[in-house]
């Protein structure tokens, strides 16, 4: 989890290999009236999060049927955490990947062809609750180095 920028695809897909478990991308989870409004450059509400995070949750409760899953998500609040855990409290485990303003805003301008404005930037971090519950992570390090820390201690 993370604000948008913070490396959750790359660091999720590289932990979903080593643990040979299938990877998702929440963004791909996303209604495409929520994908017009971060085109348009327009903070989603936890009105508009509430349908999406739910749906995370039924895909993480059915892959938990299996072996699990790695899944992708700003999931920036508290509240949207629990939604995301609703039955599966206890098989959960949050990576935080933490950086600074500047620093994720510099890796969002790089960034092509996504649909989430770097403008918006402001607005995830003024939202962020950061976890408690969550081994925190500094996206400065290398991915294979951040990868490591998450299979020691998780």
């Amino acid at each position: 989890m993370g604000v948008s920028g913070a490396g959750k695809s790359t660091i999720g897909n590289l932990v979903a290999q080593e643990l040979s478990l299938p990877f998702f991308d929440g963004d791909d989870f996303h209604s495409p009236e929520n994908i017009v409004k971060m085109k348009n450059e327009t903070p989603l509400t936890d009105e508009d999060r509430k349908v999406w995070l739910s749906s995370l949750n039924q895909l993480a409760q059915k892959e938990l049927e299996n072996k699990g899953c790695v899944i992708a998500c700003s999931a920036l609040k508290e509240d949207y955490r629990t939604i995301l855990t609703i039955g599966i409290e206890n098989s959960c485990r949050w990576i935080f990947l933490k950086g600074s303003f500047d620093q994720i805003s510099k890796r969002l301008h790089k960034r092509q062809n996504h649909f989430m404005s770097p403008r918006l930037l402001k607005s995830q971090f003024d939202i962020l609750e950061e976890p408690k519950r969550a081994l925190s992570v500094d996206i400065d390090l290398d991915p294979n180095e951040i990868v490591k820390i998450v299979k020691d201690k998780c």
